[in-house]
């Protein structure tokens, strides 16, 4: 076990924790940042990023990350590449386990994101960013006067479907269900708008070309008759839910019912001192930008507590 007490542990090395990092470092508050085995989050599998302000050109999601981490280090915030496998936020100081070591903090910010369900194809993993995503908002409009599928039934799906009605030619929604599980008024939205069609009671069962190397279409199934038939698209975008990171904190701070951490006053969980920023708590903007503003959030609201408590 480190004897030292940290001033504050970071968890989760994407937008939130970098940026936490980031104005935590240059608050003097020596900052120690555990990346986990996904540095970087979901822009590591994404290409074009075209909405994070400052690059008129656009940036590769890799490249953006790389440069945050450059910025946290210039600072001064220590980054270990270690998965924190356990925590106990019942005593203070606050005690976090990355591989064989244990940790002491005064505070911690929980920046672990959420990930996006999948449909667990391989071809779906060898397209990713040559035409499927999981982010309309993000990916949309690089598919102006397109075809393109959302898989899902949901209130995302149909977002995503609405939002590329902006960019899309046209809009197929695969739904393995013969009705939406969307709330009435997304359904009412998505039946209304002339772009967007439905294949009910479908699955995909497969995403075309690998071999291209960009998606040239989808072999789905119907459930009830077992026919398939293929359907040709430029894009898949999959709104199937996300799930938050955040197995390791059950019980140690309040989460919400799908698993997202509660928070109060933007970023502070249940546990004074813990706070938490980013997809791991917002379900609804999950963007780029948004996760930089909640760890911003995070970081002024940990420096004041310390401050507060006489720590700093």
């Amino acid at each position: 076990m480190s004897s030292e007490v940290e001033k504050v542990i970071i968890i989760g090395g994407a937008c939130a924790g970098l940026t936490a990092a980031i104005y935590t470092s240059r608050a003097r508050l020596n900052p120690l940042l555990f990346t986990g085995s996904m540095f970087g989050g979901q822009l590591m599998m994404t290409t074009d990023v075209e909405n994070f302000p400052g690059f008129p050109e656009g940036i590769q999601g890799p490249e953006l990350m790389e440069r945050m981490r450059q910025q946290a280090e210039r600072f001064g915030t220590r980054i270990v590449y270690e998965e924190v496998t356990r925590v106990d936020f019942s005593s203070r100081p606050f005690r976090v386990w990355a591989g064989e070591k244990e940790y002491l903090a005064h505070s911690v910010i929980i920046a672990t994101g959420a990930k996006p369900r999948t449909l667990g194809l391989e071809s779906e993993e060898k397209l990713l960013g040559k035409g499927v995503s999981y982010c309309a908002v993000c990916d949309g409009a690089f598919f102006k006067d397109a075809d393109v599928v959302v898989v899902g039934g949901g209130d995302s799906a149909m977002e995503e479907a609405l939002h590329l009605t902006q960019h899309a030619r046209s809009v197929t929604v695969i739904h393995r269900r013969d009705k939406l599980r969307a709330s009435k008024i997304m359904q009412e939205r998505a039946f209304a708008n002339p772009k967007i069609s439905f294949v009910w009671d479908s699955v995909v069962e497969e995403i075309l070309d690998v071999s291209k190397g960009r998606v040239t279409g989808v072999r789905v199934r119907n459930r009830k008759t077992g026919e398939e038939k293929e359907i040709s698209c430029e894009g898949v975008f999959i709104a199937i839910g996300h799930e938050p990171n955040t197995e390791i904190f059950k019980g140690q701070v309040e989460l919400d019912s799908r698993g997202y951490i509660k928070v109060r006053d933007f970023v502070k969980t249940s546990v004074e001192g813990v706070f938490a920023a980013g997809d791991v708590h917002d379900h609804r903007f999950r963007q780029a930008v948004t996760a930089s503003a909640f760890g911003c959030m995070a970081a002024l609201e940990c420096e004041r507590y310390l401050s507060e408590k006489g720590i700093i």
